[in-house]
């Protein structure tokens, strides 16, 4: 083994110098010291626990999942030796599941590897308690826990979540992901406890554990710029840090295809977000970052450059007025009150105020506030919400107000994400009045057939979908961004979403209760072109249509309650978002239109969204359409548009829409191709423009 030259322990998540500043905050602020106070307490229990590990690997979190509904399970009670009742939160059913050859019902399996994640914490934990307290028994306690795990490591099968024996998989976790979660807490606590071990017991712990794990699991299993290869990185430095292992370190941090380097580079986008577009995966690639960066800080290594900052910056950029962020591509929402969390670190390294204004709104009460937190925080204005375009991560944000009840929309246009991707060119999130209202509908726990069905399709999402197939992976531009005349807008293209199909999507916010949308569309041939649009709350105020039974393919097949009705002449859909307030979707007449009312599917399969579909059978058209916030009138009339010899311009091309609301009208020009027209307006008068978007 070549060694890094590393000498005194700890030196993972503290070192010396760390130690004695822990020491010093509990010392002097009450919060801190009652949070070190209930972890003892925790720690004393523990103490007159018996050390017995789970008798085989832990199972896939991904399955946990309810057959029925969709919705993650809940724990009930046991009911064996490491069996356990597993209850739909939705219908009450009850479920149980142990069998190995079964790993998509083998519930108990999921919190089996909770149970390890478990131990690798109190080992953490209890390490923690002996450097700050010097009191031998945390020690001893945290050295049977090692030594278990020593004595246990390598006669756990390898399994990957199929339970299949190969690279891959993990031992403890089914997953490489699993095994570095679970390790990396686990050789924190050894760290801290290390000088107390006999030689025979580090050795032990490195032959049969650690290198092991690191080498032979964890770094045969080879990837790139990747979430879990973050995680991968953070476990195998943790070891090779502990160990003193120069060539451990260097593959975590150095190595040219996947080490921490090589995450920042690519993976970080220049605007900070995660490239895989999900922000639960931002955050959990946060969450396997830092463990890494302070261990190499603790240890005389600076990585906390310009681009780890950034990935703290960014949700603060992104977040809506009440600081949650859009369920986009295979995440759910993300409440930054609920991640404030790691913000204490990341303030008490890089003085932020921003962080400290974020870590306010939280309850300070976890690791992360008793091991880094700061005992007094600045205070901060309340923010006021402006439009901002973020072309890197391609999101186009319009915004207008104060505080939680401004009006915030966001379009996707950007990159699509990998493997966490979804079909959603130019989808839209609407938020307003403290509500999420047009929503991302997220994902669901991997191992459900409604997860592809549904929930990765394009039908699920605020966006066209042409001849009911899901779109292509690809990435948007945005065409222009701006204000104008008190109006904010967006005009993005979608890229090649479908072979022979040109989308783009003029968002204009008028203002905080009205946003306008013209969807221009241009193909090849005659296409079915659906405009999809979801909306919490309940239809109200539908007009009548008859029965419309939705295609038997993904995304469709999830429709329920599904009329339709001839829209050509325009159309007004009240939705009541809750008592007292009623918001409206409302369509310009122009082309032959079908528009189908239905509900699809949201937090789990009981959980239904109003959904309009509006359809058209064309080769070219434009769709404008509008959600009013407080369901007042809306007028849309569409305007002649020529170019300079007089002929009629086709709306796919450029459209121009009168748009009269509130007792006042404006007129909208979407002009993708910045070509020169004239538009006649109502009055008599004529409107020459080559931009892009216009108005007036």
């Amino acid at each position: 083994m070549k060694k890094a030259g590393l000498t005194g322990h700890p030196r993972l998540l503290f070192n010396g110098e760390g130690i004695a500043g822990f020491k010093t905050r509990v010392a002097r602020y009450e919060w801190v010291n009652a949070l070190w106070a209930k972890k003892l307490s925790g720690l004393d229990q523990v103490l007159e626990d018996d050390v017995e590990l789970p008798p085989r690997g832990g199972g896939w979190w991904h399955w946990y999942a309810s057959p029925k509904t969709g919705s993650p399970l809940r724990t009930g009670k046991q009911i064996g030796k490491w069996e356990w009742e597993h209850v739909d939160p939705v219908t009450g059913d009850v479920y149980t599941g142990g069998d190995p050859s079964n790993p998509s019902q083998d519930y108990d399996a999921c919190i089996i590897m909770g149970l390890h994640d478990g131990w690798a914490k109190k080992a953490r934990d209890l390490g923690l308690a002996y450097q700050v307290t010097g009191e031998a028994r945390y020690a001893q306690k945290a050295r049977e826990i090692l030594l278990a795990y020593t004595d246990r490591y390598l006669k756990y099968d390898l399994h990957t979540i199929r339970n299949e024996v190969r690279i891959g998989g993990g031992r403890v976790g089914p997953q490489t992901l699993d095994e570095s979660v679970w390790l990396i807490p686990f050789s924190q606590g050894a760290d801290m406890v290390w000088e107390t071990l006999s030689e025979d017991d580090r050795n032990a712990l490195a032959e049969k554990l650690l290198l092991p794990a690191a080498r032979d699991v964890i770094l045969a299993h080879e990837m790139r710029v990747h979430n879990i290869q973050c995680w991968k990185n953070s476990a195998v430095g943790s070891v090779g840090f502990l160990l003193d292992d120069a060539e451990l370190i260097e593959q975590a941090i150095d190595h040219p295809d996947r080490g921490y380097r090589k995450q920042m580079a690519d993976g970080v986008m220049p605007d900070g977000a995660w490239w895989e577009g999900a922000w639960g995966y931002h955050f959990y690639t946060l969450s396997a970052l830092w463990g890494l960066v302070e261990t190499a800080r603790n240890c005389g290594v600076d990585l906390y450059g310009d681009a780890f900052r950034s990935m703290f910056d960014a949700p603060l950029r992104f977040a809506m007025p009440d600081l949650r962020l859009p369920a986009f591509n295979d995440s759910g929402e993300v409440r930054l009150e609920g991640r404030a969390s790691i913000y204490e670190l990341a303030y008490a390294r890089y003085r932020n105020p921003d962080y400290a204004v974020l870590l306010a709104t939280g309850n300070r009460g976890d690791d992360f506030a008793l091991w880094f937190g700061e005992g007094e925080l600045p205070s901060a204005a309340p923010r006021v919400w402006e439009s901002a375009n973020h072309p890197a991560s391609g999101y186009g944000i319009l915004a207008k107000g104060k505080g939680r009840d401004a009006t915030w929309a966001c379009l996707k246009y950007g990159p699509h994400g990998g493997g966490h991707g979804h079909p959603d060119k130019l989808n839209v999130v609407l938020y307003a009045r403290g509500e999420v209202l047009a929503v991302d509908p997220g994902t669901s726990r991997y191992g459900l057939p409604v997860r592809s069905g549904w929930y990765k399709t394009s039908p699920a999402h605020n966006t066209l979908v042409v001849d009911e197939t899901s779109q292509e992976a690809s990435e948007g531009r945005c065409v222009a961004f701006g204000s104008q005349d008190g109006v904010d807008y967006a005009v993005t293209g979608a890229g090649a979403i479908y072979e022979g199909v040109a989308f783009t999507r003029t968002a204009a916010l008028m203002n905080e209760n009205l946003l306008v949308f013209v969807d221009q569309i241009r193909c090849d041939r005659e296409r079915t072109l659906d405009v999809i649009y979801h909306q919490r709350g309940t239809w109200a105020d539908v007009p009548a249509g008859s029965a419309w039974t939705p295609p038997d393919k993904d995304g469709y097949s999830y429709l329920q309650d599904a009329t339709v009705r001839e829209a050509g002449d325009g159309l007004r859909l009240g939705i009541q978002v809750k008592d007292g307030w009623q918001s409206a979707v409302v369509l310009a007449g122009g082309d032959p239109t079908e528009a189908v009312t239905c509900t699809g599917v949201g937090d789990n399969l009981e959980d239904r969204v109003p959904e309009v579909i509006f359809r058209r059978r064309c080769a070219e058209t434009a769709f404008s359409w509008c959600v009013c916030l407080d369901g007042g009138p809306v007028e849309m009339t569409w305007l002649p548009v020529t170019d300079g010899l007089g002929n009629a311009v086709a709306r796919s091309a450029v459209a121009a829409i009168r748009i009269a609301s509130a007792g006042e009208a404006r007129v909208l020009v979407a002009n993708p191709g910045g070509k020169p027209v004239r538009i006649a307006l109502s009055d008599g008068a004529t409107w020459e423009t080559t931009a892009v978007f216009d108005v007036r």
